[in-house]
């Protein structure tokens, strides 16, 4: 009876020290799953072709990017810059590697520069760029995504798109609502797409830089 009762008593604890080590390994998992949005295109083109309204150069390297193409008419789009606005760029706005980039052709400059006044009368647009290049340099940045969407005429998608700070296409690679469970880009003019998917992708995103910022915080005190 006493070798039993000792038995039990082994088996118990064994299972008290097993349990919390299970549960941690479960959760660490999870977090980790979590905390990646897949890589659909690696290296998309970058945009060294645009200068934004005053001159300057744009990139996408060191950036975590939204990425637009509004077209030639640029004010059509107002509606989408006010959804992105309100829902994920006044969120994230104080980042400093952190920007919303709308790809222009040069005939929309003027537009831009009013849908930009509009802008701030809501938001501060510091990181908020409108660039501009050619018809073909839209079209080889937009290529580059390979996302299966396409420019209309006027050189324009209600699509954007969420690019890393190491230009690579980020989205849903197991969504169930979506053709092959791929989501490339997000739809502007859809409410519920930046409220949903979007807003949290983007979340994820910036958890996952955060998360490799710590853990090389805590590689460099410890050597």
């Amino acid at each position: 009876m006493e070798n039993a009762s000792n038995t039990k008593k082994k088996i118990v604890l064994g299972i008290l020290f097993l349990l919390p080590i299970s549960i941690y390994m479960f959760f660490a998992t999870g977090v980790n799953n979590f905390g990646k949005l897949p890589v659909l295109v690696e290296q998309i083109s970058e945009v060294s072709a645009f200068k934004d309204m005053e001159g300057n150069p744009v990139q996408l390297n060191e950036r975590i990017t939204v990425l637009g193409f509004f077209g030639t008419d640029a004010l059509e789009s107002k509606a989408y810059t006010y959804n992105l606005a309100h829902k994920i760029y006044s969120k994230y706005q104080g980042f400093d590697d952190f920007q919303f980039l709308i790809l222009l052709p040069e005939s929309a400059r003027n537009q831009a520069k009013i849908l930009k006044s509009n802008l701030e009368t809501i938001t501060d647009t510091n990181h908020w760029k409108f660039a501009f290049s050619t018809d073909q340099e839209i079209e080889n940045v937009f290529n580059s995504l390979k996302s299966g969407y396409s420019l209309d005429k006027n050189m324009a998608t209600p699509y954007v798109f969420i690019v890393d700070k190491e230009m690579n296409l980020r989205g849903r690679d197991d969504d169930d609502k979506a053709e092959n469970g791929l989501v490339y880009g997000y739809n502007s003019a859809d409410v519920a797409d930046i409220n949903n998917r979007m807003t949290e992708d983007v979340k994820v995103v910036f958890a996952e830089y955060r998360l490799a910022l710590k853990k090389n915080d805590k590689y460099k005190r410890e050597i």
